[in-house]
């Protein structure tokens, strides 16, 4: 009954769907041999070449498919790895969605999408994960190009339902001309907490019209569950949506309740149920994460997960909650983050799965210098009650590892999928005094990017961002992190930091942390951006440092670079420049932070290296002595925030070009500042102003392309730096 606004639904209208249907399959019980063949037409999946053969099964083939489905993403992810543990859940779901509705007529949009595989197995794609050598075809997220049932690119949270408000607001206002049927919104696996989705719930109710959001409540996030809402939420799925307050009917939208979130046929009467509804309605499906792994009962006396069958005793597979309090242990399982040994339910580790291949290899970037700054940051909680450490619901990715929280207790929060409300919490934490630390993926920072301009720099806030997975990288064109030097250091205010070492990280750390009404802290905010590959491997071989080893002078030296500085032995040259990143230094205040440091001086040719390209300055610098004699001076920035004009004026006595690297966007980068630079002030004197060559990464969207091919692609190779160089002579 639509209630007196007429834009939404009262409680009253809400309704339960549960129990299993008779006669489906156990979700444990799968033979570790079931896994389909590539064109074994014997097995369900072989045959599925689009929805219309999900639709052409019987009712009784249904559970077999979903059977063969959770096998393939099981040996999917021991050989490929992925985002499997949300798949594993979503896998009766996906195959109800699709024996109900008609895509691409009936639009499905996936929030994150990367719930997505069973889709794209549904949909003509099952080859790419049956077939080891198709693995790389297909995206980790939904993709336009890929398919035409695949609406959007999306590897980011919280907007499906904003998206799917917009496909519905043409369909209305085009009409029966417009090819578009039911609108779906899948959303879940900790997307609801982003706040974009509660903007895109706030519009559906008022817009009206049929629209139907699916919320996958499966009790977790890549992390734990936090906020607020989680509570009421787990009410709800004790009471079988019976209980109140329902945040879905205070929106003043319809709301269903599905208990048997894992029963392929539940889900089909549900969908059933709201196909062609005249109004929007979310259908609240409780789902198991990672169904298909061993259960915590069973991975607890493993080392390693499995595929062998588990029984249950629920016919479903999901394990009830009474956690209504929304009380520990809540928010994990205590498990011990490992990426290899993921299992059923509220377990992290199955939120990304490495591959079998993977396991053994030591941390990689993001995890080992994200657990050295907390490493750090722990000793000093006790004397400093401000200091704060912030994840928007990325923790193990970083580094920030589970016994890490809970030694920090309150010195740790987790904000959920939140970025643009932890870059705004923390800056009132700043204000109040504190010292807030935000951490996670670059590219996931473009969400706060507004809250970077206003609340964190306009207001001068003490905020320190560690910001993850910089520069190129082989990921998805959704996750790149190519677009952070041209995003940060172009904002007023900041400062971002770019160091090229262990040592100058925590060095940055420390001074960017320094308690408020210290005498070397910044004024204002600080980015530092966390080292990537490149750096990590150049300190665990210093031979990939060919010109320092890795020993760099430390103490303060003369404020510009001698004209006849030259080192024919391509050692370390006494001589740096305006101070350096060494504890001593930071206390003459915040400018030796901001100071370029002269690792080489040499002549002729000056090579820049920033942040992660660093090494390869190094490595170029190498290859023109050994193959030209030329001594290169070999200069790191540490910062990407200013330019040193006292090392680009010293560098006009003998030098007829400076290079510049950077592993990021070369357009609105770093590198081009350089070369305005020179030709802002150009001098009178044609042999004092040299010529300077940018290499960086060009303006454009890579999906999955490796690291080497990159830098082939951009010219950041030591054999293409080299030769551009000796090219211009």
């Amino acid at each position: 009954m639509r209630n007196a606004s007429g834009n939404g639904f009262d409680s009253s209208d809400s309704f339960a769907v549960s129990g299993a249907a008779e006669g489906t399959a156990r979700l444990h019980d799968i033979p570790p041999s079931i896994t389909p063949s590539h064109g074994d037409d014997s097995h369900l999946l072989s045959r599925i070449a689009s929805p219309a053969d999900v639709k052409a099964l019987a009712p009784d083939e249904l559970a077999e498919l979903c059977r063969e489905i959770r096998a393939t993403l099981l040996a999917y992810g021991h050989q490929h790895g992925g985002h499997i543990g949300s798949n594993l859940g979503m896998v009766e779901a996906t195959v109800a969605l699709h024996r109900v509705f008609d895509s691409p007529c009936d639009r499905i949009v996936f929030d994150v999408s990367h719930q997505s595989y069973v889709h794209k197995m549904l949909t003509g794609r099952a080859d790419a994960y049956l077939d080891p050598d198709r693995f790389s075809e297909v995206t980790g997220f939904t993709n336009p190009d890929e398919s035409k049932h695949d609406q959007f690119v999306l590897g980011h949270t919280g907007t499906s339902i904003s998206l799917a408000c917009g496909l519905a607001k043409t369909r209305d206002m085009e009409g029966p001309n417009s090819g578009i049927g039911n609108v779906i919104a899948v959303i879940g696996d900790g997307s609801l907490s982003s706040g974009v989705a509660f903007e895109g719930l706030n519009n559906a109710a008022e817009q009206g019209g049929n629209l139907i959001i699916v919320f996958n409540d499966n009790e977790m996030s890549i992390a734990g569950d936090f906020g607020g809402m989680y509570g009421p939420l787990a009410r709800l799925r004790a009471s079988g949506g019976t209980a109140q307050p329902n945040l879905f009917n205070a929106f003043g939208l319809d709301y269903r309740y599905v208990a048997a979130g894992n029963d392929v046929s539940a889900l089909v009467a549900a969908f059933e149920e709201v196909r062609d509804i005249d109004h929007p309605v979310v259908v609240h499906i409780h789902t198991l994460k990672g169904a298909g792994y061993d259960s915590e009962e069973t991975h607890a006396n493993q080392q390693n997960a499995s595929t062998l069958p588990v029984s249950l005793d629920s016919p479903t597979g999901v394990h009830p909650t009474d956690n209504v309090n929304h009380s520990e242990p809540w928010h994990s399982d205590h498990c011990n983050l490992s990426d290899h040994e993921p299992h059923e339910g509220q377990c992290e580790a199955s939120h990304w799965q490495n591959p079998d291949a993977a396991i053994g290899k030591p941390d990689d970037p993001r995890k080992h210098y994200g657990k050295m700054a907390m490493a750090a940051l722990e000793p000093r909680f006790a004397a400093e009650p401000g200091l704060v450490v912030i994840s928007p619901a990325t923790p193990g990715s970083n580094g920030i590892t589970h016994e890490f929280r809970e030694r920090a207790g309150a010195h740790y929060v987790d904000t959920g999928i939140t970025e643009s409300h932890a870059v705004a919490y923390a800056a009132g934490i700043a204000r109040a005094g504190g010292t807030p630390v935000v951490a996670t993926t670059a590219s996931f920072f473009q969400r706060a990017y507004d809250q970077f301009f206003q609340e964190m720099s306009l207001n001068r806030s003490r905020v320190t961002v560690l910001d993850f997975l910089g520069g190129l990288s082989g990921s998805d064109n959704t996750h790149s992190g190519a677009y952070d030097v041209t995003m940060f250091s172009n904002i007023p205010g900041v400062t971002m930091l770019v160091p090229t070492s262990a040592r100058d990280y925590l060095a940055d750390l420390a001074w960017a942390t320094a308690p408020a009404g210290s005498a070397d802290a910044p004024a204002g905010p600080a980015v530092i951006r966390v080292p990537g590959e490149a750096i990590l491997a150049a300190e665990r071989d210093a031979t990939l440092l060919p010109v320092t080893g890795g020993q760099i002078a430390d103490r303060p030296q003369s404020a510009s670079l001698p004209a006849s500085a030259s080192s024919a032995s391509g050692g370390i040259s006494a001589a740096t420049v305006r101070g350096t990143v060494s504890v001593t230094a930071q206390h003459a205040g915040a400018r030796p932070m901001l100071d370029w440091r002269v690792n080489q001086t040499g002549s002729q040719v000056a090579i820049i290296g920033l942040g992660n390209a660093y090494p390869l300055a190094e490595q170029t610098a190498a290859a023109l002595s050994d193959d030209y004699g030329i001594t290169a001076t070999v200069i790191d920035p540490r910062q990407c925030t200013s330019l040193d004009s006292d090392v680009l004026e010293s560098l006009r006595d003998g030098h007829q070009q400076v290079i510049t690297l950077e592993d990021g966007q070369l357009e609105g980068g770093w590198g081009e500042k350089v070369t305005a630079y020179y030709a802002n002030h150009h001098v009178s004197d044609g042999s004092r102003n040299p010529r300077v060559l940018n290499f960086g990464a060009a303006k454009e969207f890579t999906d999955r392309v490796s690291l080497g091919e990159l830098n082939e692609r951009y010219g950041l190779t030591v054999e293409q730096v080299t030769e551009a160089i000796t090219r211009c002579f």
